[in-house]
């Protein structure tokens, strides 16, 4: 009987896993429709007054996404003053849904990636993950190893979909 071998693992395939760049931490969705009269009109002065009242310490070391979910216009400065007021406390704020919270922090970790470990290799992007991983951040991370390596392919090393080969 001849020993099993184990061909994956001996192989040059290198895997690249996007959990690993998930930045642990208290996600949190910061809904302003309740601090709007009636849900749908800013009042300045009110609006001000709501901000100042908050226990803004309940958001320290959180990411927050920013966002309405009633139809009201919401001005610029509104986000921006939101965003003065967390910025001492909130590790980072997008205005946005929670999908774009995490794109946004997979495209910061994925912005300072030493990608010369895949140079010239053949690299899998693992599809699989136990994380929120949105679809961007696997954009961006094909975007950027492509750069370098010799293939890309995307799934498992038992079935992997061929992304990009260098010619």
């Amino acid at each position: 009987m001849s020993e099993i071998v184990n061909r994956v693992s001996q192989s040059k395939l290198i895997t690249f896993d996007l959990e690993d760049l998930y930045p642990e931490g208290k996600r949190i969705v910061l809904d302003i429709k309740d601090w709007l009269y009636e849900e749908i009109i800013l009042k300045e002065k009110e609006f001000r007054a709501f901000l100042e009242d908050q226990d803004w310490q309940q958001y320290q070391d959180s990411y927050v996404s920013l966002g309405c979910s009633s139809n009201a216009i919401i001005p610029g400065w509104a986000y921006m003053l939101v965003t003065a007021k967390l910025g001492p406390f909130a590790k980072k704020v997008v205005v946005g849904s929670l999908e774009d919270l995490e794109t946004a922090l997979y495209q910061s970790a994925l912005e300072n990636l030493d990608v010369s470990v895949f140079e010239g290799k053949p690299v899998i992007i693992k599809g699989c993950s136990n994380k929120p991983v949105p679809q961007n951040a696997y954009i961006l991370a094909t975007t950027k190893i492509q750069a370098v390596a010799k293939s890309v392919m995307y799934g498992e090393a038992c079935s992997s979909v061929p992304l990009f080969k260098r010619k």
